[in-house]
Formats: C-alpha cells, structure tokens, sequence
C-alpha cells in the first residue's frame, strides 16, 4: 500500500489551477521520478476538469487508482494510490486536507494560486504520515485490530477442534478398555473362585 501523489487544485471555469501539491517517487527509478511527477501533476489536472462540482469518485490508471474530490467551492484534491490503498482512508484524508486549506488560505488566493505563492506546507507531512493507512485512520486500526481477532479466533477454534477429537480418541479407547477390563475382571474372578475350592 503506497500513496504517491496529493494535490490540491483549484476548478476555475476554464481551466484547473494546481495549487499545492506533494510526491512520493522513491520507489521509482531516479532518472524517471520527473516524468512520473509531470505525469501525476497532468492527470490530476485532467480527472479534477472532468468531475462535477461536489463529487467523489476513483479512476483506475493501470496498477493506480487516483481519487479525486471536487467540493461545491471549486476546491479539489486528487490522492493518486496503488490498488491496495483503501479508497476510503484516501477520501478521509482529501476532506481533512482540502477542510484544513480552505482555513488556512484565502479564498480570493484560490483562482490566482500556484505552488510557488500559495503559503501551504502541510502535504508533504500528510503524505509521509497516511503512507500506512493503519497509522493514520483510526478505523483502518481497529479494522486491522478485527481482522488479527479473527486470524486468533479461528486458530484458537482449530486447535480446539483438534483436542475435540482426541478426547473423542480417548473416549472409544477407554470404551474398548472399560470392555477388556471387564472382560479380564471376569475372568480374573473365574480363576480366583477355581482356586478358592481347593
């Protein structure tokens, strides 16, 4: 799980304005790490053009789903993530972001914005922080807290299953001997009252 871009932009009524944004291209090769950015930068500009005013919604991009939410305010944030990253941690963190920026920086600024004036220093630590979905999302926690539960319960309910049937083992083979040793008490009684006559 990795995320790899966040972006918040500006959806003005002819273009889309980047305003901020932070990247994660560790994983990829050095000399590809700008064209990848370039990339990133062009395709949340892209999907935030093409979704409405007050939507949600993920786009699949090869091995990448990007998350894009666009508020009523023309305020957008784009999460770009491999596969595994939930989807839901990703919308979490776009309503935390684009809530702490539109407090931060004056509407007016939005329009007119750019990366290099608008004064916004907080995605690179969200973006190191939400890498782990455990970590930062409290659900994800206690989802992962369930999920470690559950692997214990059912192991637990294995090994139980397992002793079940030895006891079940124990139980026929003290039957067999409960019948043998009644059988040998028998005769042990045979032979003793034999010897008793004499």
């Amino acid at each position: 799980m990795k995320l790899y871009s966040l972006s918040v932009l500006y959806k003005g009524d002819n273009k889309v304005s980047l305003l901020k944004s932070a990247y994660d291209v560790s994983s990829f090769s050095f000399f590809q790490r700008s064209s990848i950015q370039e990339f990133m930068a062009f395709t949340s500009q892209l999907i935030v053009e093409r979704s409405d005013k007050g939507s949600r919604s993920s786009v699949k991009e090869q091995e990448y789903l990007c998350h894009v939410y666009v508020r009523n305010d023309s305020l957008a944030g784009v999460v770009i993530a491999d596969n595994e990253y939930p989807p839901r941690v990703c919308f979490t963190l776009l309503e935390k972001v684009l809530e702490e920026f539109s407090t931060q920086v004056d509407r007016i600024d939005w329009p007119s914005g750019s990366p290099a004036t608008i004064q916004y220093n907080a995605l690179d630590s969200y973006l190191s922080k939400y890498q782990n979905p455990r970590d930062a999302d409290p659900m994800s926690k206690v989802q992962a807290e369930l999920d470690e539960t559950k692997i214990i319960l059912h192991n637990t309910m294995e090994s139980l299953l397992q002793r079940g049937e030895k006891l079940d083992d124990l139980v026929s083979k003290s039957e067999v001997l409960g019948t043998q040793s009644k059988a040998f008490y028998k005769t042990a009684r045979k032979q003793n009252s034999c010897c008793g006559i004499m």
